[in-house]
């Protein structure tokens, strides 16, 4: 069986090697030391100024939307997964959908403007497959507005734009180390922002306000994390450059394989470094998407449809006209990809999808 993404395990004696310091310290959560060494190593393979690791991404977008103090209606994209918009009315305010571009698939900035009101107080932006926003136009946006923005970053881990990392853009980044993700602590999660003000606030609000064991600043959440996660970090990140090489040959396997398959590739930013996250396809029309998830289940292979369906159709959102997100949502299809993928399930897995293109009925 060949899904559609596997997480990377280190070598188990390098993680056992973390576990019995836990265990001769006997400090499981609460700001261990395993957790300090996680966020200074990230820091530092990042090239970034602050990072506060978390329980997980829906927690860090949370605690992002509560830091920046944002309430009434924040401009986001309908093409994300349902944490990006489920977030936003978690923390009492109303999701504004703007259509995607439909070459890079990410919200499109030049649409922003139109959707903006006198209740916007902020921007939730997803950088879609770890495929950066237009940041730059997005900035412009802001200022002259008087927003704020964050970056659904869950899928950037290692992305670059204009040799920075793309978690330095925006007033605040976040970040998901999910099982599934290139980088992964199990469960986990991360905000990032160059404002030291900023980073105390969240510092905060992940530990229930505590700024000491008896007085408390804002309301905050238990978003902390634990030693155990914080030591899968740790082992995983020893590897990093190996998996992101791995994502990187993968997808040129896949280029070569479906050279002539008749299915859209995302546009990447110029000027980034992209992680390849992700591979995935848009075909031409529902149907064939249909059949070839068919055809692919048949033999134990199983793609995702991600992101599928399109935010806007939510039952619990404002309906916004966002005909491009609706359409490419539904012919959108990512393909297996995972450190131990073989170039044999590769060509397997293209041989099979041109095969229902070349044989439609």
């Amino acid at each position: 069986m060949i899904n559609v993404t596997k997480p990377f395990l280190p070598p188990y004696e390098e993680y056992r090697h973390y576990l019995e310091g836990i265990w001769e310290r006997n400090w499981l959560t609460n700001n261990g030391p395993l957790v300090n060494d996680l966020e200074l190593k990230l820091k530092e393979y990042l090239k970034i100024k602050h990072l506060l690791f978390l329980s997980n991404g829906t927690i860090a977008l949370q605690i992002a939307i509560k830091a920046l103090g944002l309430k009434g209606e924040i401009i986001t994209t309908p093409f994300s997964y349902v944490a990006t918009t489920s977030s936003i009315v978690w923390e009492g305010c109303k999701p504004v959908f703007v259509d995607i571009d439909p070459k890079t698939l990410n919200i499109d900035a030049a649409k922003i403007e139109e959707r903006i009101t006198d209740k916007t107080t902020g921007i939730l932006a997803t950088h879609v497959y770890g495929n950066p926003c237009d940041v730059e136009a997005i900035e412009v946006i802001a200022k002259k507005h008087n927003l704020k923005v964050i970056y659904d970053a869950a899928h950037a881990f290692g992305v670059t734009y204009k040799g920075r990392s793309l978690f330095e853009y925006g007033d605040i980044s976040t970040a998901s180390f999910h099982a599934t993700k290139i980088f992964h602590s199990t469960e986990g999660g991360a905000v990032i922002s160059n404002d030291p003000e900023l980073i105390k606030t969240m510092s905060l609000l992940r530990n229930f306000g505590h700024s000491s064991s008896e007085t408390f600043g804002p309301a905050g959440i238990n978003g902390k994390n634990s030693e155990f996660h914080a030591a899968m970090g740790l082992a995983v990140l020893k590897h990093i450059d190996a998996l992101l090489l791995a994502r990187k040959t993968q997808a040129a396997a896949y280029d070569k394989a479906l050279a002539t398959l008749n299915v859209q590739r995302p546009e990447i930013l110029n000027g980034a470094a992209w992680n390849y996250s992700y591979y995935p396809i848009v075909f031409e029309t529902e149907e064939q998407l249909l059949k070839s998830v068919e055809t692919l289940n048949g033999h134990w292979i199983y793609p995702r449809r991600y992101f599928y369906p399109s935010l806007s159709t939510l039952d619990y959102v404002d309906k916004y006209e966002v005909p491009i997100s609706e359409s490419i949502s539904r012919r959108s299809l990512c393909l297996p990809m995972y450190h131990s993928l073989k170039q044999e399930d590769i060509d397997f897995i293209a041989r099979l999808l041109l095969r229902v293109q070349n044989n439609p009925i």
